[in-house]
């Protein structure tokens, strides 16, 4: 099963993500527009201010929501439309766990995409085992879900989506709110996944160690390609954009 290994050094290719001419509007509002990339780098992280639309586009990589117009494949397969592929291709990381967990125990959490895979209750219920132990987290498996840290929610959620090996995990924000030991020891876990990690973010410092860079700006790539390269200028030029006073402008 795919997941953690001892060692922290990632592949050095990771899941082919390709996007061609990709769009998505809702109600009349573009969302991104004409977004075109192709990478299989290992490690990718997905940068912007707020509103440039990198939720959307973790949720087109996810088959959660399909494209107004264009394709997002990932190794090939449209996830918005082979939903079987989906659940072994990528896996989700939402900002906030309590939008993604659905069940009060830990155990009953992290069998559930078991299940979804066709895994039979008794196998399930093993490999949940498997995971929990993999983690350090056996103690958890019958701890309710409501009695835990913010932190430690995000965790059940990562041993949740590691336990159905997917090729791919995306990390939407899941930093967010969090203090900085836990960020840490949750970062910890996520250097040792040997799988590929596209990580949506407006924070640079998230992306310590990543391979490649995609900028959005507003809805439309504004730069890809890799982090060494794109990571300095977008820094740059959020520094350059916090020194003006445009938050003061009123529209309409």
């Amino acid at each position: 099963m795919d997941g953690l290994h001892t060692e922290t050094q990632h592949p050095t290719v990771g899941s082919t993500i390709a996007l061609t001419g990709l769009s998505f509007s809702v109600t009349n509002k573009v969302i991104l527009s004409d977004v075109s990339v192709e990478t299989n780098a290992a490690r990718i992280g997905i940068v912007g201010r707020n509103g440039s639309g990198k939720s959307t586009l973790a949720r087109i990589l996810a088959g959660l929501i399909a494209p107004t117009s264009g394709t997002a494949c990932v190794n090939g397969h449209n996830l918005s439309k082979d939903r079987k592929a989906a659940l072994t291709e990528v896996g989700i990381l939402f900002q906030n766990p309590d939008h993604q967990i659905i069940f009060p125990t830990v155990n009953e959490e992290i069998s559930f995409g078991l299940r979804q895979l066709g895994l039979s209750k008794d196998i399930a219920a093993q490999k949940t085992n498997e995971i929990l132990t993999r983690f350090g987290k056996s103690h958890w498996a019958e701890a309710y879900i409501n009695t835990l840290s913010q932190g430690q929610k995000h965790l059940v959620c990562l041993m949740a989506v590691t336990a159905m090996g997917p090729k791919a995990i995306i990390l939407d924000e899941p930093f967010t709110g969090l203090d900085i030991p836990t960020k840490a020891q949750l970062n910890r876990y996520l250097n040792h996944y040997h799988g590929s990690l596209i990580h949506i973010t407006h924070a640079p410092e998230d992306l310590k160690g990543y391979d490649h860079i995609i900028w959005l700006e507003q809805g439309k790539v504004e730069k890809s390609g890799p982090a060494d390269a794109i990571l300095p200028e977008y820094i740059q030029r959020m520094q350059t954009l916090g020194g003006l006073d445009d938050i003061s402008d009123l529209s309409g």
